[in-house]
C-alpha cells in the first residue's frame, strides 16, 4: 500500500465555527505541496488549507458544509497513485467516505476542453450568482486558475454584471402573494449563532454620548492629501480607533476578557473594525497594539485591512486576537444603534452613529451662543458583568474629549 498523508483542519483557527465551503481538487486529481486543497469558512474569515505533500487526493473525508472543528481530518493524500486494492480499503469499522477507489477512472474522466473545468464548486456558484463572464477574470491561482477571491475581487471593482436573477417565487395559498427562499450560506448561520449566544451570555448595558468632530475634521483637510501621497487614507475612522484606544486608560475593563473565575486585562489595544460585506453581514479585521501607532500607522494598517476585507483576502492573522470592537455604523445612515451586540467574548463595543450638522449651544466667553457643529451619537454597549455605569461613561467622557481637543498638527 502507499504512504498517506493525512490533510488535517489548522490546530489555531478564528471563529466560534468552521465548515468545508468548497472542494479545490477532486479525487484522482494530483496536487503539489503547499497548493490550496480546501477551502474553510469560519464567521470570521475564509482561508485555504494547503496540501502538505506532493501526490493525489485518494480520499474526501469531509464533504462540503460539514463542520470542521479544529484538528479534524479533512481527506488523505496518496504520495503515489495507490492500485485498486488498496484504493477501497479502509480500516474496520470505520465508515467508508468517498475515496480514490470510488471515484472514476482516469479514462472515464471527460477531457479537460478548457477554462470552465479547472473551476472549484464555490467559483461556479460565486460566477453564477454574479452574473460574471469567466473569460474577462485574471486568475491568480496556479496555471491561471481562477479563485473565490478573483471573482470577489472583480465584482468589487464594478465591472460585473448585474447579480443573477433570485430563486424562482413559491406560490402561496393567497396568489397574490409570493415569497422566496434563499439559504443561508455558512458565514450569515455562524454569525446568527454568534450574535444569539452574545446575548444569552452578557448582560447588554448601553451608554450614548455626543461628540463634535469639528476638530477632527479641521486635521483630516490639513494633512489628507499628504498621508494619501504616503499610502494612508486618512478616514475618520482612523482617529476614532487612536481615540478608542487612549480611552483606555480611563476604565482599563473595557479591554478584557471574562471568565467564570477572574477578569482577564489586556495590555494591548487590539482593536477590531467592522467592515461590511454587502448582503453577506461583517467581519472584523483587527488593528494589532494600537496603543503603540501613530493615525498615520493606523490609517495605513486600516486601508490595506479594508481592501483585504472587501476582496475576499483576509487571512486567520488579520482578524485574531481582538479585544475590543468598533462598529462604524452611521456610514450607512443610521443615528443610533443600541445595543450593538458585543462580539463574545469581549467586554464592549464601540458604535459611531451618522456625522451630521446640527445646532448646539456652546458658551463662549460666559455667553450661551447658537452653533452649527458636525456631531455624531457615540455608544458603548458594555457586559454588565464586567462593567458599571462609572466605568462605562468614564471611558466614553475620555473618548469624547479625545476627538474634540484633537491637535491641530501631528
Amino acid at each position: 500500500m502507499s504512504a498517506r498523508v493525512e490533510i488535517r483542519m489548522p490546530l489555531e483557527q478564528e471563529g466560534d465555527k468552521s465548515v468545508v465551503r468548497a472542494w479545490l481538487k477532486q479525487v484522482g486529481d494530483r496536487v503539489l505541496r503547499d497548493e490550496a486543497i480546501v477551502e474553510i469558512e469560519t464567521d470570521k474569515v475564509a482561508i485555504e488549507v494547503p496540501a502538505p505533500a506532493d501526490g493525489v487526493l485518494a480520499e474526501i473525508a469531509l464533504e462540503i458544509g460539514a463542520d470542521a472543528p479544529a484538528g479534524a481530518l479533512l481527506g488523505l493524500i496518496a504520495s503515489v497513485i495507490p492500485d485498486a486494492q488498496s484504493a477501497i480499503r479502509n480500516p474496520v469499522g470505520r465508515k467508508t467516505p468517498r475515496s480514490l477507489g470510488s471515484a472514476p477512472s482516469p479514462a472515464a474522466e471527460p477531457p479537460n476542453d478548457g477554462r470552465e473545468q479547472r473551476l472549484s464548486p464555490l467559483v461556479r456558484r460565486l460566477i453564477a450568482d454574479n452574473a460574471v463572464e469567466i473569460a474577462a477574470i485574471v486568475g491568480s491561482g496556479r496555471d491561471g486558475r481562477v479563485t473565490h477571491r478573483d471573482v470577489m475581487a472583480f465584482v468589487e471593482q464594478g465591472k460585473a454584471g448585474p447579480p443573477a436573477p433570485s430563486p424562482a417565487t413559491l406560490p402561496l395559498a393567497d396568489k397574490a402573494s409570493r415569497s422566496t427562499r434563499v439559504p443561508h450560506d455558512s458565514m450569515r448561520r455562524n454569525i446568527a449563532e454568534h450574535m444569539t449566544r452574545s446575548l444569552a451570555t452578557a448582560p447588554h448595558v448601553t451608554a450614548v454620548f455626543e461628540a463634535d468632530f469639528s476638530a477632527i475634521m479641521a486635521h483630516r483637510k490639513r494633512h489628507k492629501a499628504a498621508y494619501a501621497q504616503a499610502g494612508a487614507p486618512l478616514t475618520y475612522s482612523a482617529y476614532i480607533i487612536l481615540a478608542a484606544a487612549a480611552a483606555m486608560e480611563a476604565a482599563p475593563n473595557v479591554n478584557s476578557r471574562w471568565h467564570d473565575d477572574d477578569l482577564e486585562l489586556f495590555e494591548d489595544a487590539n482593536i477590531g473594525i467592522a467592515v461590511a460585506l454587502g448582503d453577506k453581514g461583517l467581519i472584523v479585521p483587527v488593528i494589532a497594539k494600537a496603543q503603540t501607532l501613530s493615525l498615520k500607522q493606523i490609517a495605513q494598517r486600516l486601508g490595506e485591512l479594508t481592501e483585504k476585507a472587501r476582496a475576499g483576502r483576509l487571512t486567520p492573522a488579520d482578524v485574531r486576537g481582538g479585544a475590543f470592537t468598533i462598529s462604524n455604523h452611521g456610514v450607512s445612515g443610521s443615528l443610533l444603534a443600541a445595543p450593538i451586540i458585543i462580539n463574545q467574548p469581549q467586554s464592549a463595543i464601540l458604535g459611531i452613529g451618522k456625522l451630521e450638522k446640527r445646532v448646539i449651544v456652546r458658551e463662549i466667553d460666559g455667553a450661551d451662543t447658537i452653533q452649527i457643529r458636525p456631531m455624531a451619537y457615540v455608544s458603548l454597549t458594555i457586559d454588565h458583568r464586567v462593567l458599571d455605569g462609572h466605568q462605562t461613561n468614564a471611558w466614553l467622557t475620555h473618548f469624547v474629549e479625545t476627538l474634540e481637543n484633537w491637535p491641530s498638527e501631528d
